[in-house]
């Protein structure tokens, strides 16, 4: 088996935000023009643009070692894959999206049951008939290859689709039933290549650094100089991930502490720490933060 490792990088909406996680994890991939192999600067990975409903097919066939799909693309595609690290990063926000049931606001439509005979229309067809058949319902369900919302009530009855925020559903006029599942996604391996040491190694590395990346989004450190006098007063002002390192300086009247905290909290900790008594308050980002 060869040594270089196959990722794949998913196409679309999530590429940059892709691109960006993988930055900010040491991994610099940048993406051609009217190029499907984007480049990456290691030497030992390929990379491969494709589309994420794809991305877990071609993982279980071998076609690439590794990539990243949502937890639904998998369950779509009924792909047996190794599930490495889940990774709750999206293009709006970091909350999973979600697939659900929608009808028009003026539909007597209620609930799933009231599909009984009925048109669905929706991108997940494997996992909207397996919902369907999970509440046994029988009604036909047809692949959308697109503008799925503006469907229902002419050519179809009712929808299932994804959704992060509702605001496409509800300027479309349109009403959640229910939720069908929810994802996140996922960084998936090939299980003959995972059983590979060399490979195996290179993919629990990248997803270590991943993991450290997504851990430190929306957190800084700080560090500052504190009489020890005032050391319990500032000490109990931070409200740290761990408890904060305390160092002794040179004058041992004073001491150096280190922590970290969320970004959004800076603007109201730093200057109640300067009135404890810190001083040469410093915040610095984080890149990575490994547990």
């Amino acid at each position: 088996m060869s040594t270089l490792l196959r990722l794949g990088v998913p196409a679309g909406s999530l590429k940059d935000a892709t691109a960006e996680l993988f930055r900010r994890a040491g991994y610099q991939i940048t993406f051609p023009s009217r190029s499907y192999y984007p480049t990456i600067d290691d030497e030992r990975i390929e990379c491969l643009l494709i589309r994420a409903q794809e991305m877990a097919r071609y993982v279980d066939q071998g076609v690439l070692d590794c990539g990243l799909t949502g937890h639904d693309w998998i369950m779509e595609t009924g792909a047996d894959v190794h599930e490495v690290a889940e990774l709750v990063f999206s293009k709006v926000s970091r909350r999973p999206v979600r697939w659900v049931l929608c009808v028009p606001e003026t539909s007597p439509i209620q609930s799933v049951k009231d599909l009984e005979g009925k048109r669905i229309a929706t991108e997940a067809v494997g996992l909207t008939r397996r919902y369907l058949e999970k509440h046994g319902v029988t009604a036909e369900v047809e692949f959308s290859w697109g503008a799925t919302e503006v469907k229902p009530p002419k050519l179809v009855d009712a929808i299932v689709e994804v959704t992060e925020t509702g605001s496409s559903l509800r300027a479309n006029d349109l009403r959640i039933v229910d939720e069908v599942i929810q994802s996140t996604p996922r960084f998936i391996a090939n299980h003959k290549a995972y059983a590979d040491p060399v490979k195996r190694q290179m993919i629990d590395d990248m997803a270590l650094m991943l993991r450290g990346a997504m851990a430190a989004e929306g957190k800084v450190g700080l560090m500052m100089n504190v009489p020890r006098a005032n050391l319990q007063k500032v000490l109990s002002l931070l409200p740290a991930l761990q408890k904060p390192t305390v160092s002794t300086l040179s004058d041992e009247l004073w001491c150096d502490v280190n922590t970290i905290i969320e970004e959004s909290i800076v603007r109201e900790i730093i200057p109640r720490l300067k009135a404890a008594g810190a001083r040469g308050i410093v915040e610095y980002p984080l890149n990575k933060l490994i547990d």
